[in-house]
């Protein structure tokens, strides 16, 4: 199979528009928590990128291991706080410790609203 146009395991529709671009980077899987097992940096650095933004399912796991890394190997990182979840159960609430955590190791932290004006005024400019 050369595409998943079709698959079922295919982008949704209402976000290929952001996908389906050459400027968008899409890397394979990482099988641990950070992007060791995979070569984010190497893709980013090829492409020219030093500036990243995460969000993720798993604060924890999918974006505070990718955000350390990035940020040791010299990228500029923004978390965008609402497009990031985290565990909640009753003797841990994952996504306060981790926003704490982004505070102290991010580039910046910000919202979904100021993030999208942010991307279109660097385009406008």
């Amino acid at each position: 199979m050369t595409s998943f146009e079709g698959s079922g395991a295919d982008w949704l529709d209402s976000y290929k528009r952001y996908f389906e671009h050459d400027h968008v980077l899409v890397i394979s899987p990482h099988k641990v928590y950070g992007p060791g097992s995979n070569d984010p940096a190497l893709q980013l650095r090829k492409k020219g990128i030093n500036k990243v933004i995460l969000g993720g399912m798993s604060s924890n796991l999918c974006t505070e291991s990718p955000l350390r890394s990035l940020i040791e190997a010299g990228f500029e990182v923004m978390v965008v706080t609402d497009a990031t979840a985290g565990a909640i159960i009753e003797i841990y609430v994952g996504y306060a410790a981790l926003l704490t955590n982004f505070r102290m190791i991010a580039s910046k932290v910000d919202n979904t609203d100021n993030t999208v004006a942010a991307i279109k005024a660097a385009y406008i400019m």
